[in-house]
C-alpha cells in the first residue's frame, strides 16, 4: 500500500482537510513549498542515481584498459 493507492476521492479528502486545518490563504503557500520539496528530493534522487552509474561506467574503462595491456 502506497501513495499510488490514493484515488481521486482520497486526493479530494485529503484536500478538504488540508482546506479546514489551514484555511484557504494559506494554500497557495503550502502547494508551493510541497512543489520545490518534491523538486529537491527528486533532483537529490537523480544524483543519487548518477552517482551509482559513474563508477561502473569508470570501472568498466578501467578493466577496458587492463585488457588492452595484457598479451594474449
Amino acid at each position: 500500500m502506497g501513495l499510488s493507492n490514493i484515488g481521486i476521492p482520497g486526493l479530494i479528502i485529503i484536500l478538504v482537510i488540508t482546506l479546514i486545518i489551514f484555511g484557504p490563504k494559506k494554500l497557495p503557500e503550502i502547494g508551493s513549498a510541497f512543489g520545490r520539496t518534491l523538486s529537491e528530493f527528486k533532483k537529490s534522487a537523480r544524483e543519487i542515481m548518477s552517482d551509482d552509474d559513474e563508477p561502473d561506467s569508470k570501472t568498466r574503462s578501467i578493466e577496458t584498459a587492463d585488457r588492452k595491456d595484457k598479451p594474449l
